[in-house]
């Protein structure tokens, strides 16, 4: 009997996540050694942890002991940041992980949930690997959610709706009153603050007035935390009841709490990581729009979205990635032309401009 006969149904054709490019792939097939390679396609910090970090690691004795399983230190560190009570408050190793645990708790097979395309691809992930039905609503001409929409694509089998603030890979920035009146319909929102050190703009203060309403944030982009995996979200006291049930015991590594209170002693300096990135952004978008066959758009997080009027974003990338720079680039109907471009240092947006003029000059068709 095949093996392929047992496994679930609506999993035999899942396409998976596509993830960034790891440099260490690249060793060999590009003439920049990975090392060298400038990474502007995961949207991480280029500035990195707080130095503190390192040193309290390498210090570290207890790695042979499990972590806290009520993640108790955790959640009071997140109260203090957030303003929120630790009882609405959940972590998990990275955002990506709680979004499938909220998946698991709201969507069965053939429960629908909306979502507002384009946008973050792990809602779809875990949508279809839970057997849910995507309702994909698109976004306006500007990436503005179309609420009017949102709210006509609602159904009895309705669970979730899944909505990015600010948007990636778009940068576009929801108003509070489009969220108000998404939360007024009842239904479970997931909204997802990933890029919130960078916008500014959250709705973290309902959290504890609204039933239905669940706030994401994580430590990958603005603390320089990526790779060891730590998130976080503001839930209903009732929903982070149920999710502390169902998650996996020390879903946080002792590694993850080490560096998550370190960083919370350093403030200062990761802050001033953000605004230079936040600075460095602004210099970003007004060069990138200099360039005649690129259509900028603004954005509120840490990346910017291009649209490649003049031939093809799919080569543009691999140009850029053959000169050693790398950018994200997506095959959706409405970004089929668009790559984005994460926020680096002054020097990494120095090289992209010289490469994006060289590859202008060799002609990018």
């Amino acid at each position: 009997m095949g093996i392929e006969k047992l496994i679930r149904k609506n999993l035999l054709a899942f396409g998976g996540y596509s993830p960034a490019t790891s440099p260490e792939t690249l060793r060999g097939k590009i003439e920049i050694a990975p090392e060298n390679i400038i990474k502007l396609d995961a949207n991480e910090n280029p500035y990195g942890f707080s130095p503190r970090v390192q040193k309290a690691l390498a210090k570290y004795a207890e790695f042979n002991i499990y972590p806290d399983n009520a993640q108790t230190a955790l959640r009071k560190s997140l109260a203090k940041y957030t303003g929120v009570n630790a009882r609405h408050i959940v972590a998990a190793g990275g955002s990506n992980q709680l979004i499938d645990l909220v998946v698991r708790l709201f969507v069965g097979s053939g429960d629908e949930v909306i979502d507002c395309v384009p946008t973050f691809g792990i809602y779809s992930f875990s949508t279809r690997l839970c057997g849910g039905t995507l309702v994909e609503v698109p976004r306006g001409e500007d990436f503005a959610v179309n609420v009017s929409a949102v709210r006509k694509a609602i159904t009895r089998k309705t669970k979730l709706i899944c909505l990015a603030n600010p948007n990636n890979p778009t940068g576009t920035l929801t108003p509070q009153s489009d969220i108000l009146e998404l939360l007024g319909t009842g239904l479970p929102l997931l909204l997802d603050e990933a890029y919130y050190e960078f916008s500014g703009q959250t709705v973290a203060p309902l959290v504890g007035k609204c039933g239905n309403l669940m706030v994401l944030r994580t430590f990958s982009k603005w603390a320089g935390l990526a790779g060891l995996r730590v998130g976080y979200g503001l839930f209903p006291e009732k929903i982070a009841d149920y999710l502390l049930r169902i998650k996996m015991p020390y879903n946080v590594n002792v590694a993850a709490l080490v560096a998550v209170a370190e960083s919370f002693k350093d403030m200062d300096y990761l802050m001033g990581t953000v605004k230079l990135i936040l600075a460095e952004r602004e210099r970003l978008f007004g060069e990138l729009k200099k360039i005649r066959w690129l259509k900028v758009y603004p954005s509120r997080a840490n990346f910017v979205l291009c649209e490649v009027l003049r031939g093809e974003a799919k080569e543009l990338r691999q140009k850029l990635q053959d000169k050693g720079i790398l950018v994200r680039y997506f095959d959706s109907p409405r970004l089929k032309n668009c790559i984005r471009i994460s926020v680096g240092k002054t020097e990494h947006t120095d090289a992209l401009m010289k490469a994006l003029g060289a590859i202008e000059k060799t002609g990018i068709t």
